[in-house]
């Protein structure tokens, strides 16, 4: 239960003002689905969290630090010019089902998870910790914690939220994280 313990409340205050985070309201005003949009990052944190824990040890052995960190580098600056693109989320929100507001969370979650700092928790407290079972229910849980509000706050917010802002923000946010991530 210790274990449980720590892993959610790790998470769930590193998720606060995270870039998953900022998905999942960005998600709940375009989608206006917040069920179906919490059972996709329920589902994908803890797809993705398990595949960090169980890979997680085994890449601590297989890579050198300096090699890890170059390729968690780049990802991050790829992101960056990713985040750039304009979308269709900077259209009006619109209705839509709640399978593909799920589907459309769910692979969208996933992807962004990919090295995110919780996700990297995820791997240093299956390192840590004996229970792989204990640790992956516990970043998800905590994953759900910070983001449930996220989902209604965005859900309500729809109208106000500046796409193209939220766009530049998270840019300079990948960027900013792809260059300290290089240069150590």
């Amino acid at each position: 239960m210790q274990v449980f313990l720590i892993s959610a409340v790790a998470i769930a205050i590193n998720e606060v003002g995270d870039k998953t985070q900022l998905l999942a309201i960005v998600l709940a005003a375009r989608f206006k689905r917040p069920w179906a949009i919490l059972t996709a990052i329920g589902v994908a944190t803890l797809v993705n969290h398990a595949v960090a824990g169980t890979v997680g040890v085994l890449l601590r052995h297989m890579l050198r630090p300096d090699l890890l960190r170059v390729c968690l580098g780049i990802s991050f600056l790829v992101a960056a010019a990713w985040a750039l693109k304009p979308d269709r989320l900077d259209q009006a929100p619109k209705a839509i089902g709640n399978a593909r507001a799920f589907a459309v969370t769910l692979v969208s979650f996933f992807i962004a998870e990919i090295g995110d700092k919780t996700q990297l928790a995820t791997v240093m407290l299956a390192a840590r910790y004996p229970s792989l079972l204990a640790v992956v229910a516990g970043t998800t849980t905590g994953m759900l914690l910070a983001n449930v509000p996220a989902v209604f706050l965005g859900h309500v917010a729809s109208d106000r939220i500046p796409f193209k802002a939220v766009r530049i923000v998270a840019a300079v946010v990948f960027a900013a994280l792809g260059a300290v991530t290089l240069i150590g």
